[in-house]
């Protein structure tokens, strides 16, 4: 994906707000990430030697992303942008970091559900981007197949075109053939004898030749798509 083209980072929208990501989709559609989930707590835990205080750390980084998960929705993210489905995806940066806080609350994904928030860590997200990339691929070939069917109908149209142009100058040499024989008699019939009764005279030596006649004619169109002298017909998708 493509910054600025598949996804935009840090968009100021409507009301001030800022997500972290927006990622286009095709048919013009958004879907809102934010990353910015407080792991304090978590961290703490983490780096403590006490089960008591690593328990109470755990039991606040839980409430921190439910917290989050309610911060997320009150700002309705898909009402500041058109196009957008009605939900925010929530990223975690780590599976981590999200299954101690399920631990302490197994109820945390359904809530957040219910909020219209999706909770997202990199596999999850990743997922999701390449699904979108998937849909952009899938439109760029729609868009390449309605771009084919619109050329396939336009060289049909010249083609149709050039057809009558191709009948108007076979017609035509076919009456200068016409034209042409027609000479050649009249200077058979007429004129070469005349010259002839020069020569029987003795006022001449050389002899006349009449020049050939032209049999060949110009060959007719006779392919239907060709000869269609309205509208080509309409071509299926």
């Amino acid at each position: 994906m493509t910054a600025h083209v598949d996804f935009d980072e840090q968009v100021v929208v409507e009301g001030g707000l800022r997500p972290d990501m927006v990622v286009r989709l095709a048919g013009g559609k958004n879907v809102i990430v934010d990353s910015k989930v407080s792991l304090a707590a978590y961290l703490e835990a983490a780096s403590s030697a006490d089960d008591a205080v690593r328990d109470a750390r755990l039991a606040a980084h839980a409430r921190h992303l439910k917290a989050h998960v309610d911060q997320l929705a009150s700002k309705a993210y898909w009402s500041a942008l058109p196009e957008t489905p009605e939900f925010v995806v929530m990223f975690v940066p780590g599976e981590a970091f999200l299954a101690p806080a399920l631990d302490q609350d197994p109820g945390l994904l359904e809530h957040a559900l219910s909020r219209r928030v999706h909770i997202a860590t990199p596999t999850t997200l990743v997922s999701m981007l390449r699904t979108v990339q998937y849909a952009w691929q899938q439109e760029k070939l729609s868009e390449n197949a309605r771009a084919v069917f619109d050329l396939g109908r336009e060289l049909y149209d010249r083609l149709s075109g050039l057809s009558r142009h191709l009948e108007r100058v076979g017609k035509s040499l076919t009456s200068a053939v016409g034209s042409y024989n027609q000479a050649v008699g009249t200077l058979e019939t007429r004129v070469l004898v005349s010259a002839r009764k020069l020569a029987a005279l003795g006022v001449v030596d050389a002899e006349l030749t009449a020049p050939a006649s032209v049999s060949e004619t110009a060959r007719v169109l006779s392919a239907p798509e060709l000869i269609a002298d309205d509208r080509a017909p309409e071509l299926l998708p």
